[in-house]
C-alpha cells in the first residue's frame, strides 16, 4: 500500500509537469493564431496615442506634481538613477500641457482610447472563440476605458500616501497587483459580453498578471539600461522610444495573460465539461 502511494506520488509532478507544457504548447499555437506579434504592437501603438498623452495631462493637473504617475510608471519598468529621470521628466508637471490641451485633442484621445477597447476586445473574442459583439455594445468599450485609467490612477497614486515609509510598498504592491488581478478579471468579463463565467476568467486575469510582473523584471535588465543610454544620446525622444517597446511587452503580456486562461480552461476536465457559459 505504501509503494502504491509512492509510486502515486512520484506521478504526481510529472503529470502536472505534463499539463504545465501542454497549456505552454498551446498558448504558443493560439498566439500564433490570432498574430499575437501584430496585436501587441498595435496595442502599443494605440497606447503611446492614448494612455501616455493622457497620463501626462493627468500628471500635469495633479495637485503632487505627477509625482505618483511617474513613480508608477519608474516602478513598473523597474528602473532606478538616471533612467528614472529621464522618465520622471517625461511625466512632470508642466503648465503649458494644460495651456496646449484642447477639446479637439482630448476628443481624440478618446477616440484612440475606445479603439484600443476595442482591439482588446477582438483579440478576447478570438481567444475565447465568441462571435464578435454587436456595434451598439460599444459602450462596454467606453466603461473599459474608464475602468483602465481608474485602475492606473489608483496604482500609481497609491505610491504617493507614507511616501518614504515602511508601509508604502506594501500599500503599492497590493494595489498594483491584487487591483491588477480584479481589474483584468474584470474587464474580460465586461468585453466579452458575459459570455464567459466569472470563474473560468480568473486565471487568466492572475496569468496576466504574473507576466506582467515577470516583465517587470525584464525591463529592469534590459530597458533601464537602454533609457539611461537614449537619454544621454537622443534626449527625450530616446526615452519615448524604449517606452514604446516596453508596451510591446504590456500588450504581449495581456493577450498571453487571456490565452494561458484559455488554454488552462481547456486542459482543466471539471471546467471543460460545464462549459465557459
Amino acid at each position: 500500500m505504501r509503494s502504491g502511494e509512492a509510486v502515486t506520488r512520484s506521478r504526481r509532478p510529472t503529470a502536472f509537469r505534463l499539463r504545465a507544457e501542454h497549456i505552454a504548447k498551446a498558448v504558443w499555437q493560439r498566439g500564433r493564431e490570432i498574430e499575437l506579434l501584430h496585436r501587441a504592437m498595435a496595442f502599443a501603438a494605440l497606447c503611446f496615442v492614448t494612455l501616455v498623452p493622457l497620463l501626462i495631462v493627468i500628471a500635469a493637473a495633479s495637485p503632487t506634481r505627477g509625482i505618483g504617475i511617474s513613480d508608477w510608471i519608474i516602478d513598473g519598468l523597474g528602473l532606478s538613477g538616471r533612467s528614472a529621470q529621464a522618465v520622471d521628466e517625461l511625466f512632470a508637471a508642466r503648465r503649458e500641457v494644460l495651456t496646449t490641451t484642447t477639446a479637439l485633442g482630448l476628443a481624440a484621445l478618446s477616440f484612440f482610447g475606445i479603439s484600443l477597447m476595442t482591439a482588446i476586445q477582438n483579440a478576447y473574442e478570438r481567444i475565447w472563440r465568441v462571435e464578435s459583439a454587436a456595434w451598439h455594445a460599444v459602450w462596454r468599450q467606453v466603461v473599459a476605458l474608464a475602468g483602465l485609467i481608474g485602475y492606473i490612477l489608483v496604482a500609481a497614486w497609491s505610491g504617493v500616501p507614507w511616501h518614504d515609509t515602511a508601509a508604502q510598498p506594501a500599500l503599492r504592491a497590493t494595489a498594483t497587483l491584487a487591483g491588477g488581478v480584479l481589474f483584468f478579471w474584470w474587464l474580460q468579463r465586461l468585453l466579452l459580453g458575459s459570455r464567459i463565467r466569472w470563474r473560468t476568467l480568473l486565471p487568466g486575469a492572475v496569468a496576466t498578471v504574473a507576466a506582467l510582473v515577470g516583465l517587470r523584471v525584464f525591463s529592469r535588465l534590459v530597458f533601464a539600461p537602454l533609457i539611461a543610454s537614449n537619454a544621454i544620446t537622443y534626449g527625450v525622444i530616446g526615452t519615448v522610444f524604449v517606452v514604446q517597446s516596453w508596451l510591446i511587452g504590456v500588450g504581449y503580456c495581456v493577450y498571453a495573460g487571456a490565452i494561458a486562461g484559455e488554454a488552462f480552461h481547456r486542459a482543466h476536465p471539471l471546467q471543460h465539461r460545464h462549459g465557459p457559459h
